[in-house]
C-alpha cells in the first residue's frame, strides 16, 4: 500500500556542516510519498554539506529563514545530523525556539545522529526516550532523556536514530508517523 502524504509540508532545519546523507535520504522518502519538503536554516543562500563529518559534500539551497518561519505552517521538522550543523543550530535562539515550539505543539520532529543536541539545547530531551549518535549519548542522559541503543525509537512525537546506517528505517518512521500509521520500533509512553 502506497503512502500518500499529499498536503503535507516538511521542513528540514540545517546548518553548514550537515551530513548529507542525513538530509538527502529522509527528504527524497518524504517528497516520494508525495510530502512538500523545505530547507530552513539560520543563514540565507545554501549550505555547506559533509560527508562523514570531515569531506565536502556539496551544498544544498535554503528555501528560507528559521527566525522568519512559523510552526504552524508545517507538519513536521527533520534535524539531520553532522556535528558541526547541530552545534550551529543549537547556538541560535530562533533555532531552538523553533524546536521547542514543534515539540511542544505536539508535531512530529525526527533527529538523527548528531542532531539530538538541539532536542537538549530546547530543553524537550528530559523524561523521553531517544537514541543517538554513541558521543552524545551522555548529553542526553545528563539532560533526563532515556537513552537506548536502537535503530529508530518512536516517542510519541519524537523520532531518532543514531546514525546514517540506520536511514532507511529513520525514514520510514517519520514518513509513517506522517500517514498515521505505526513503525515495529514505536514506543506510545
Amino acid at each position: 500500500m502506497a503512502v500518500d502524504l499529499q498536503g503535507k509540508r516538511v521542513t528540514i532545519l540545517a546548518a553548514d556542516g550537515v551530513e548529507r546523507v542525513e538530509l538527502e535520504q529522509p527528504r527524497e522518502a518524504l517528497d516520494r510519498a508525495g510530502a512538500r519538503t523545505e530547507v530552513l536554516s539560520v543563514d540565507e543562500g545554501e549550505i555547506k554539506a559533509r560527508e562523514n563529518d570531515l569531506d565536502p559534500a556539496g551544498t544544498f539551497g535554503v528555501d528560507g529563514l528559521v527566525a522568519e518561519a512559523s510552526v504552524a505552517d508545517y507538519d513536521a521538522l527533520v534535524l539531520p545530523g553532522g556535528t558541526v550543523n547541530p552545534d550551529k543550530l543549537r547556538i541560535d535562539e530562533d533555532a531552538v525556539a523553533f524546536v521547542r515550539d514543534f515539540v511542544e505543539n505536539g508535531k512530529s520532529v525526527a533527529a538523527i545522529c548528531h542532531g539530538p543536541w538541539t532536542l537538549i539545547e530546547a530543553d524537550v530531551a528530559t523524561g523521553r526516550t531517544l537514541t543517538s549518535f554513541p558521543s552524545i549519548r551522555t548529553d542526553l542522559r545528563n539532560d533526563g532523556a532515556n537513552v537506548v541503543d536502537q535503530e529508530v525509537v518512536v516517542d510519541k512525537n519524537l523520532i531518532t536514530s543514531r546514525s546514517p546506517e540506520d536511514l532507511p528505517a529513520f525514514s520510514e518512521a517519520i514518513v509513517a508517523q506522517l500517514a498515521g500509521t505505526t513503525t515495529k520500533e514505536e514506543k506510545t509512553s
